[in-house]
């Protein structure tokens, strides 16, 4: 999780969207992404995905000398730990129920400043297992809310 925390200090802070970090383990690092990291994409775990999907077989190769046959990226997915610093949206649930992802674990969930999320419950309901980091939850609320501006009440 401190990695994906780190990657969610490299997100362009914006007031109306959560600043996120996610980091795909199976059991190395094979790939991590921010909120709004590649154009068209705002989810850091949609990110994570498609960088992973990117990788060739020689990447895979390199990240997995000693097997053979080199496993596919689908393989890997599937064995995947998705570890993510909020709780992911609950429109797109970011990609994950189709990458037939392991486990997501995930350091806080979201809060209701732009939807009700329901991101996780639709993520276990797809099979996905939900791991909740709760000693976590301060510093991935921080990092989420960097560009938030309190509202007076």
């Amino acid at each position: 999780m401190l990695q994906a925390l780190k990657e969610a200090g490299k997100c362009e802070p914006v007031q109306t969207a959560f600043c996120v970090g996610c980091v795909l383990v199976a059991p190395v690092i094979l790939s991590t992404g921010y909120s709004r990291e590649l154009p068209g994409n705002t989810h850091a775990e949609a990110n994570a995905l498609t960088k992973a999907r990117f990788l060739s077989a020689a990447d895979i190769a390199t990240l997995f000398p000693s097997l053979s046959p080199t496993p596919t990226i689908d393989v890997l997915l599937a064995l995947a730990n998705v570890y993510t610093t909020l709780e992911p949206c609950s429109v797109r649930t970011s990609g994950l129920p189709p990458s037939k992802v392991k486990r997501c674990i995930i350091g806080v969930g979201e809060p209701d400043d732009f939807v009700k999320c329901e991101g996780a419950r639709k993520l276990q309901e797809a099979g996905i297992e939900i791991v909740w980091l709760h000693d976590m939850q301060t510093e991935c609320l921080a990092a989420a809310r960097r560009a938030h501006i309190p509202t007076p009440r």
